[in-house]
C-alpha cells in the first residue's frame, strides 16, 4: 500500500497532517504572549520542570538542548511531590497540555505551600483554574492536539519562558532555523518512500533497542521509545552510552532471536566525546557479531541544536509510520484512558 492509502485506512484523526505542520507549533510558541509579571528572576537559584509524558520530555530535551548554557540547576520532576530542596528560590515550570494531569496539579498545590515562584504552561483545565485563583503567571498553548503530538508547542514555550526571564542564552536565530528545518523535513518525510518510512519498514516485527548518549542525545532516545509505545503500540527499550557498556552490553552475549526479535537503533551525534564514539564502534561490532542489525540515525545540520531537533522530528515520523505499517491507529491510547478512568473512581 502507498503512504496515502495507509494514512487513509489507519489514521482517522489525520495525525499525518499534524506532523507535516508541526513547524507551525514552533511559530505559535515563538509569537505567543508571555506575561510573566510577578516573577523575580534575580531570586531564582534552581528550576524545576514538572510534568508527565510529552511535557516532561520537553524538560529532558531542554537539558540536552542548552548544554553549557544552563547557569543553574535544572531538574525534571515526574511525580506527585516536589523534591525536598524546592523553596522560595525555586522556579517551578508546571507544564500540562491538558491542564488536568493529576501529578502536576498535586505538585502545583505543594509549590504554593512552599512559596515557590510558579509559571503554568497549559491550554486550560484545572491548572488554569488554580492559576487564575492564585494569580499565577500562565502561558497558554494552542489547543487541538494530543499532548504527544504537541512537542513543538511544549518545548519551545518552555524555551521562550527561560529566554524571557534571561535565564539562558541561545544561538541567534536558532528558533527560526528550526522552524525552517521542520518545514523542509515535513515535506520530505510526507513524500512516498521517504527515509523514516523505510526505517519503519525495517522495524516491523522487531522490538527496537535504542542507544543514545547521556546528557547529549538521551532525550531523543527516551522520546523515541515513548513515541513507539504510544504511536506504534509496541514495546521499545532505550539506554545511554557510556552507562550501557557497564551492564546491558552483557545481555547481548546470549542474544537469541527465538526468544525476542530485536534491532538496535543508534542515535549518533557529531560532537560526542571521542571515547563515546569508540564505544559506539566497539558495541556495533559486538552486536553485529551477535547477529543484531543496527540502524544508525544522525543529522548533518550545522548546529548541535538543529541536529538535536532534527533527530527528534525524524523519530516522531518513524514511530508514526511504524504504527500505520502495523495496521495501528497512531492516535488511539486505549489503556491510558482506561487507567485514568479507573484512577478517578
Amino acid at each position: 500500500m502507498t503512504i496515502t492509502e495507509l494514512v487513509k485506512k489507519y489514521d482517522p484523526e489525520n495525525q499525518f497532517e499534524v506532523l507535516i505542520n508541526s513547524y507551525q507549533q514552533i511559530e505559535f510558541a515563538k509569537n505567543n504572549r508571555y506575561d510573566l509579571e510577578g516573577i523575580d528572576a534575580s531570586k531564582i537559584k534552581n528550576v524545576i520542570v514538572t510534568g508527565l509524558g510529552g511535557s516532561a520530555i520537553s524538560g529532558d530535551l531542554m537539558l540536552n538542548f542548552l548544554q553549557n548554557e544552563i547557569a543553574f540547576p535544572l531538574q525534571v520532576n515526574r511525580n506527585y511531590a516536589l523534591p525536598n530542596f524546592a523553596d522560595s528560590a525555586t522556579l517551578l515550570l508546571a507544564s500540562s497540555y491538558s491542564g488536568n494531569t493529576e501529578e502536576t496539579i498535586s505538585v502545583v498545590n505543594e509549590a504554593l505551600k512552599r512559596k515557590c515562584q510558579i509559571i503554568c504552561l497549559t491550554t486550560g483545565g484545572s491548572i488554569k483554574e488554580i492559576a487564575e485563583s492564585k494569580k499565577l503567571p500562565t502561558v497558554f498553548m494552542k489547543k487541538g492536539f494530543q499532548p504527544r503530538y504537541s512537542l513543538g508547542l511544549s518545548f519551545f514555550t518552555l524555551l521562550k519562558v527561560l529566554q524571557n526571564l534571561k535565564l539562558v542564552t541561545t544561538p541567534p536565530g536558532i528558533i527560526d532555523k528550526i522552524i525552517q528545518l521542520w518545514k523542509k523535513r515535513g515535506e520530505e518525510f510526507s513524500s512516498e518512500n521517504n527515509f523514516p518510512f523505510q526505517v519503519a519498514e525495517k522495524l516491523v516485527g522487531f522490538l527496537p533497542v535504542i542507544y543514545s548518549t547521556a546528557d547529549l542525545t538521551s532525550a531523543v532516545g527516551n522520546r523515541f521509545k515513548c513515541q513507539l509505545n504510544e504511536n506504534s503500540k509496541t514495546h521499545a527499550f532505550q539506554n545511554v552510552f557510556p552507562e550501557l557498556n557497564h551492564n546491558e552490553i552483557i545481555g547481548w552475549e546470549t542474544y537469541d532471536e527465538r526468544v525476542a526479535k530485536l534491532k538496535a537503533v543508534f542515535i549518533e551525534e557529531a560532537t560526542t566525546h571521542p571515547q563515546i564514539k569508540k564505544r559506539f564502534a566497539i558495541t556495533s561490532e559486538l552486536l553485529t557479531k551477535a547477529g543484531v542489525e543496527i540502524i544508525s540515525l544522525s543529522s548533518a545540520e550545522a548546529s548541535f541544536q538543529e541536529r538535536l531537533l532534527d533527530l527528534v522530528y525524524l523519530c516522531d515520523w518513524i514511530s508514526y509510520y511504524l504504527a500505520i505499517q502495523r495496521g495501528k491507529d497512531p492516535s488511539e491510547i486505549e489503556y491510558i484512558h482506561l487507567l485514568k478512568k479507573r484512577l478517578a473512581e
